[in-house]
């Protein structure tokens, strides 16, 4: 399978295992929990999708990459404790409660949050000592003499012995304890995950040119070679601020994080011309529908490489953009139920002004961030949010008080007053988003204008149409706030059967001489 679908398995069997009865039980007795064993080669994604799951799920995460472990650390040190059975006393070897085990209480105790996944990566490559022990506790979910708490879940992660040689191969009575998932590199399922993270275009699109050098791992006679989906991701957030700080990429920056001669080559001369078909092609132009007829007539005329190169630079600004929007969209809507708070609270007669129940609201905001936080389940985008919400609060909070608008005890007239004001507040950050929306909505009517001059009814429309249509935010957006364009070609393309011979068609291209 792959990572997509290891992910949709795992947050499936989480849920269930997580399930209670009407008596507050599990239904599946933890006894029966089986751990879940994520067998996949390194770098293909298996430690961010339990970050997702984490957060999609609201529970807590705690992570540990097993080869750290020693036998003591992991089960705990032993000490000498007196006992006394039947009349005669006895010292007793003791253990302390295991680093593991001792950390999900702590992550317990801080967020609050009771359950959870306990993350055991490298599990195949634990020490020789801690070897025997780890069948106890994939079975009974004890280390040493402590058990993981219940309503936490256990998924275990390694690679195969071929690419690992510290790995030991599980017997047949540890791997029918565990519930195995064998995880395959697979770019479209990488692809949904690389959007959604916003990764640099020009590796996107170099992908979408060369997909088979996504992933690979081999053994040359310089020795082992590899790329792998953490490499590309980690390539995309340096190059990114390469850029911002006007930094040259070369390819002795990119050989640092894609370890393959031939891969390093030919991305970073596709990352040259990228950055000079941004240059040429006037993107901004395009997008504001100011293109000079010659760049349209450039793009009719070029290769079909290039021009996939081209539109994907233009899929990834406007994608980049209708992201923000959505993002104020999702703040405005969430910060809404702070305000409907406030407003329910006067109709009840509350005696606390404005300001003092933003301050109620900014400190319940905060807890839950941080509970979020130290549970390892909050998401960047979430993160963002939270600090939004958090922004706007403490300013209205600071502007009533500077105004002399938020003492309290100065009846309704007064508090209707504060309200007023925290409302035109929130109208003008409302409007703000009216006004970046009907911007994006003319930029997405002028790139579908430029497809459609530059390339009448081809291919590049229906991959503008694809991309629009499978990328969240986007498709989000024009549910939201509608695009006439879209609408229009969606009907006409007839998607569902084009798509598969357009893929094809790109996969196919033999882009050796482009460089």
């Amino acid at each position: 399978m792959n990572i997509k679908q290891a992910k949709d398995d795992i947050e499936n069997t989480v849920r269930l295992y997580l399930k209670r009865d009407e008596f507050g039980e599990y239904r599946i007795p933890v006894v029966r929990q089986r751990p879940i064993f994520l067998l996949g080669a390194p770098g293909i994604g298996k430690t961010a999708i339990m970050e997702q799951v984490a957060q999609e799920l609201g529970i807590a995460l705690v992570s540990y990459s097993m080869t750290h472990h020693t036998r003591q650390s992991a089960l705990g040190l032993p000490f000498i404790s007196h006992r006394e059975y039947q009349g005669m006393e006895y010292d007793v070897s003791e253990y302390t409660m295991s680093e593991i085990i001792a950390s999900i209480y702590e992550v317990m105790e801080k967020s609050g949050i009771r359950e959870g996944i306990l993350f055991l990566d490298e599990i195949n490559c634990v020490s020789e000592t801690l070897a025997p022990s780890m069948l106890q506790f994939l079975q009974y979910k004890v280390f040493g003499r402590h058990k993981v708490p219940e309503g936490w879940v256990i998924v275990t992660a390694g690679n195969p012995p071929e690419y690992n040689k510290s790995v030991r191969e599980f017997d047949v009575v540890t791997l029918d304890r565990l519930k195995v998932l064998e995880v395959e590199a697979d770019y479209k399922a990488w692809k949904e995950y690389a959007r959604q993270k916003r990764l640099h275009g020009a590796i996107l699109n170099f992908l979408e040119l060369k997909k088979d050098d996504f992933y690979r791992i081999e053994t040359t006679v310089n020795g082992r070679s590899y790329v792998t989906a953490r490499g590309w991701e980690d390539l995309s957030e340096i190059l990114s601020l390469y850029e911002e700080e006007g930094m040259k990429a070369d390819e002795s920056l990119v050989g640092q994080y894609i370890r393959n001669e031939r891969v390093v080559k030919e991305f970073t001369a596709y990352y040259d011309l990228f950055n000079k078909y941004k240059k040429e092609y006037q993107t901004e132009e395009i997008l504001n529908g100011t293109a000079e007829a010659r760049i349209v007539e450039r793009a009719r005329i070029a290769p079909f490489d290039e021009r996939l190169s081209l539109l994907g630079m233009l899929i990834d600004k406007e994608a980049s953009e209708i992201g923000e929007d959505m993002e104020i969209s999702d703040f405005l809507t969430e910060l809404l139920k702070n305000l409907k708070a406030i407003r329910a609270a006067l109709e009840k007669g509350t005696q606390l002004s404005v300001p003092d129940m933003l301050e109620r609201q900014i400190k319940g905001r905060k807890k839950q961030i941080e509970s979020a936080r130290l549970a390892g389940s909050l998401s960047e985008r979430e993160q963002r949010k939270g600090r939004r919400i958090l922004q706007f609060l403490e300013e209205e909070k600071k502007r009533l008080l500077v105004e002399g608008t938020g003492e309290a005890g100065k009846g309704h007239s007064q508090s209707a007053a504060e309200f007023s004001c925290l409302k035109a507040a929130f109208d003008g950050q409302t409007g703000e988003l009216r006004r970046r929306v009907e911007r994006t909505k003319k930029r997405l009517e002028h790139l579908f204008a430029f497809v459609e001059n530059a390339f009448a009814e081809g291919n590049e429309m229906l991959i503008l149409v694809t991309e629009l249509t499978v990328r969240n935010d986007s498709a989000r957006f024009i549910a939201q706030f509608g695009c006439e364009a879209y609408h229009r070609h969606n009907q006409e393309l007839m998607l569902s059967e084009r798509s598969s011979g357009l893929w094809e068609e790109v996969a196919s291209l033999n882009l050796e001489g482009m460089y």
